[in-house]
């Protein structure tokens, strides 16, 4: 990917950030980091292995359920690298290309997550208000599709963010705000233009994140709508009780996303710094770990065959 085509690239680095004030504890830190990422492998790949291996579970929402595990574990690969130069090695200069590079998979996996969460929602709302037409209307040829426009999607809006960056003036030495390279963090420290960018990433973020929470609200309208109209109080919870997995899941992406952008165009000179990294991590870091665990519990059939492996 030629990311950089502007006569000082080679000449200029970035700097990742560590833990504010934990700077000396690495070997401390270390071990949550780890863990994090050993716990979202093991429970992705977990995850994914039952939902291959048994044919049961070769339903809609079980397929969408590997797409969000395969989504959540790309989110945490393109994360590692520079988390593991930092806190394992104390490595913290990053070359740009590498740095652009980064933040490439690191948005592109996180806009198929948004995608991934509201294709479940899309089969939440099928799955309850059209349950005789469910296995017509969802077949896994159409899920196979939907898989498709959502990889496609994400990295065809993503590639140009590298090239549009590599045309930028930087500094010799910038330090970034996270220990990992993300568009906006970026895109600050520039010391040309950066309208084209700015306006370029505001549509991304509008017409993919935005656009999906905007559906997936909506379907939960929809949803809502239909289960309330439900005459039967235990058939109500029931129906209800399907969503709740991806509710926790919805939250947990877009809690910390829509705080940290807020604060990143209104309180970012008020909050401490710490508090922006925090919620940073919060959205690449905790998802990848606890939607596994959330399905896990939530899900009858998941949760019977975790327990079988376990003994």
């Amino acid at each position: 990917m030629a990311v950089l085509n502007n006569s000082n690239a080679g000449s200029f680095t970035f700097i990742l950030m560590d833990l504010p004030g934990l700077e000396a504890a690495h070997c401390w830190t270390a071990i949550p980091v780890c863990s994090v990422y050993v716990l979202s492998l093991l429970g992705n790949v977990t995850i994914m292995c039952i939902v291959k291996s048994v044919p049961s579970l070769h339903t809609p929402m079980y397929l969408f359920l590997s797409m969000l595990s395969m989504a959540d574990l790309g989110l945490s690969a393109s994360t590692l690298p520079s988390m593991a130069a930092v806190f394992l090695l104390s490595q913290r200069k990053v070359g740009a290309a590498t740095c652009f590079m980064q933040l490439f998979f690191i948005h592109t996996f996180s806009v198929i997550e948004s995608a991934v969460l509201l294709a479940m929602a899309f089969d939440r709302c099928v799955a309850i208000q059209e349950p005789l037409r469910y296995a017509t209307i969802l077949t896994t040829k159409r899920i196979g599709a939907i898989g498709l426009a959502i990889v496609t999607r994400s990295a065809a809006l993503h590639l140009p963010l590298p090239v549009l960056l590599g045309r930028l003036q930087f500094q010799p030495v910038n330090v970034l705000s996270h220990s990992y390279c993300v568009h906006p963090d970026v895109l600050r420290l520039a010391s040309s233009s950066t309208l084209v960018n700015s306006g370029f990433g505001l549509f991304i973020m509008l017409s993919t994140l935005g656009l999906d929470a905007v559906l997936i609200l909506l379907s939960y309208v929809l949803i809502l709508r239909t289960v309330l109209s439900i005459a039967s109080n235990t058939e109500r919870l029931k129906a209800f009780n399907t969503c709740i997995s991806h509710i926790c899941a919805v939250l947990l992406f877009y809690t910390p996303l829509v705080s940290l952008s807020m604060i990143h165009r209104f309180g970012k000179k008020k909050l401490p710094a710490q508090v922006y990294m925090l919620l940073s991590y919060l959205h690449f870091l905790v998802p990848p770990v606890l939607n596994p665990i959330v399905y896990s519990v939530k899900t009858k059939e998941i949760r019977v065959r975790i327990l079988k492996i376990g003994h």
